[in-house]
């Protein structure tokens, strides 16, 4: 347990230091929704959770109440950063995409486990494809492009991973080359192709589009080795550096940590997942194993794209860094997907 924690700990912990430099107000939540994730936690060390997430009805009932909310924001959610990603409930929000990654991993890890032996077969790709494509087509809707995004990495690393034949895979790749062709014609808002083009063309625009990640490269480049000191990032004190403490807080821990923070944060990041594939390893059944490749899958995407996005090195598709951004419904979430994780470790 502790081993599994321990990671989790630190980008915790260098996530709310963050939080305290830049908004107290956001400090004191995210430190509440902390605790609530370590209730939750501690509440499935008395949960079999093979027996409770192994069920059909109840990882298809998360997933259609997940659908179900996914559309009462798209419906019905006033529009908060330019999207209806938001449900607003009293004093609170509640981000739905974050409850669907939850349900599509339990989905995924019950319907493979029972048909991993055919994965080859153009009924269980197809069939799954639907699983990920009608969430990921309400999310590109709110618009939350980076949400989608996740939404097919799971789907697609569950396919590479359990043995899809290469041409198998090919004809998937072609396929959703023409569905990003069809979206990037007739859903996509003008925003998010000017941030598609902006990634490919980072020299342009640098006060418009690329406004956010010039200051977020400005922010890094100033940090150097070691850092500018806690609390004296000038980008990021200063509100240069656009959502410092969610979309780029990788680039305010590097300006006032430097590389070295950097490093720190993502070796504890992939010390995670190491020990989260090594419980999958570990664990009895192929449902278990799945159910830590979906979240390590989860997770690894939106890495790559919370620290792509800071760097320039993939677009701006507004992606938190688990467990270091702020976000009480991602956290919530990963706190979720961890508890069952650990539950799993125990009963190995």
């Amino acid at each position: 347990m502790f081993a599994l924690f321990l990671p989790v700990g630190i980008l915790i912990g260098a996530g709310l230091l963050v939080l305290a430099a830049v908004s107290l107000h956001s400090f004191v939540l995210q430190i509440a929704w902390t605790v609530i994730g370590a209730c939750i936690v501690l509440i499935f060390l008395r949960v079999d959770a093979r027996s409770v997430f192994n069920s059909r009805w109840v990882v298809w009932g998360l997933y259609g109440v997940a659908a179900m909310l996914l559309l009462v924001a798209l419906l019905a959610s006033p529009i908060i950063r330019n999207t209806h990603s938001w449900i607003v409930l009293g004093p609170f929000t509640l981000q739905p995409v974050e409850l669907m990654k939850v349900a599509l991993i339990l989905l995924y890890a019950n319907y493979f486990s029972r048909r991993h032996m055919a994965i080859a077969r153009w009924k269980v790709i197809i069939t799954s494809f639907f699983f990920f494509v009608i969430p990921a087509a309400i999310a590109v809707k709110l618009p939350d492009l980076g949400s989608a995004v996740i939404f097919f990495g799971i789907w697609f690393g569950f396919l590479l991973l359990l043995g899809l034949p290469i041409r198998r895979t090919l004809v998937a790749l072609l396929v959703i080359a023409l569905t990003a062709g069809l979206i990037w014609t007739y859903v996509l808002k003008g925003y998010h192709r000017a941030r598609v083009l902006g990634f490919l063309f980072p020299q342009e625009n640098a006060l418009g589009i690329n406004y956010s990640v010039t200051q977020s490269k400005i922010a890094i480049g100033a940090g150097g080795l070691l850092g500018k000191g806690y609390g004296q990032g000038t980008q990021t004190q200063l509100g240069f550096l656009s959502e410092p403490t969610e979309d780029f807080i990788f680039a305010a821990v590097l300006e006032e940590w430097g590389l070295l923070g950097g490093l720190i944060v993502c070796a504890a990041f992939v010390f995670l997942i190491f020990q989260i594939l090594r419980i999958g390893m570990l664990a009895d059944e192929n449902f278990e194993k799945f159910i830590c490749l979906g979240t390590a899958m989860m997770f690894t995407v939106q890495f790559i794209l919370n620290t792509g996005s800071a760097t320039g090195l993939s677009p701006v598709v507004g992606v938190t860094f688990p467990f270091l951004s702020y976000g009480g419904s991602s956290m919530l979430a990963n706190s979720f997907m961890l508890a069952i994780i650990n539950s799993i470790r125990k009963q190995s």
